[in-house]
């Protein structure tokens, strides 16, 4: 008997923690995302979990309570909700970093920045002696930011610490209050700042994804959408999916004015693209979006469909 959902329940959790054993670890985790018709994507290191997961909502909450009984008992978790799953599949993987940033996996008895719950965020940030930092690449900052933020104006988030290095004499004696999407790359932006010898760090808790799921509207600082790494591309207030889609010839993230460029051709390419899309690119993502349109119009389903939970469960009782 299938049971009728609405929605499926996206997870989004890290935690840095010490792991001994990486690959029984990702042994374990791969089994139960499997058992449970889970997709999404998790990075295991030595140093912790980061991840964002999908599946139904009874599944997502077996997951996390399994989580918690395996050791990740502080994995900061954020919930949204979705009516398209947003993952094509399941992937997890070893690494040297759950977010790569140092080149290696932190000293987990050291100290990072200040935590501010998203509720005193705006009057923390009100402060004239702060400075605000933007943790993200420039991709995800186009979209949105706080009001007076500091956009690096990176195209990885390895370049941070270069843009730290050469900017922190200009903050000598200021707080220096982040954010980024989840919090995950702020407590590596933290430790870093600290090994330089700027001690007053603080950071947004639970990244921008906990502010808008708990700032109200029309109290909000943050103005525009936010870039989240899965299908939805962007969300907004209440972690409702926003207008973005990703570029499929360069996953850049794309506006509805983006696509009225002459440049745009759904599933290929957009203005920031097209003048440099190779041939075969351009011809493998003709035929993928010939493939798409054709499983629509046949009512058939593919790796690329866009599954309802109702389509997920009947998909896996098959």
């Amino acid at each position: 008997m299938l049971i009728t959902m609405k929605q499926f329940t996206i997870a989004a959790f890290y935690q840095f923690i010490q792991i001994e054993n990486t690959e029984n670890a990702l042994n374990q985790i791969k089994l139960f995302c499997k058992e449970k018709k889970l997709r999404g994507t998790i990075i295991i290191a030595t140093e912790g979990i980061n991840g964002t997961i999908s599946g139904l909502p009874l599944n997502i909450e077996a997951f996390l309570s399994y989580l918690n009984q395996i050791g990740f008992s502080n994995s900061n978790i954020k919930i949204s909700k979705t009516r398209v799953m947003p993952f094509y599949r399941l992937k997890i993987k070893i690494k040297p970093e759950i977010i790569t940033f140092l080149g290696k996996s932190i000293n987990l008895s050291v100290p990072r920045g200040f935590s501010v719950k998203p509720e005193n965020w705006d009057d923390f940030i009100k402060d004239e002696n702060i400075i605000l930092l933007d943790v993200r690449n420039k991709y995800e900052t186009k979209l949105g930011s706080f009001v007076n933020a500091i956009d690096p104006q990176t195209n990885h988030f390895t370049e941070f610490k270069e843009f730290l290095t050469n900017n922190l004499e200009n903050y000598e004696g200021k707080k220096i209050a982040m954010f980024c999407t989840g919090g995950i790359r702020c407590e590596k932006a933290s430790l870093y700042l600290q090994q330089l010898g700027h001690k007053q760090v603080y950071q947004l808790d639970g990244g921008i994804l906990k502010y808008l799921e708990t700032v109200p509207e029309i109290e909000s600082k943050w103005t525009g959408e936010c870039f989240v790494f899965d299908n939805r591309v962007s969300v907004t207030h209440q972690l409702k999916r926003g207008q973005y889609e990703l570029c499929n010839g360069c996953r850049e993230p794309i506006s509805q004015n983006d696509k009225l460029s002459v440049k745009y051709e759904e599933g290929v390419s957009c203005a920031y693209c097209f003048d440099s899309l190779k041939d075969k690119k351009a011809i493998g993502s003709r035929e993928r979006s010939r493939q798409i349109k054709q499983h629509k119009l046949h009512g058939t389903i593919s790796t690329f469909s866009d599954l309802t939970p109702e389509h997920y469960n009947r998909m896996n009782e098959s």
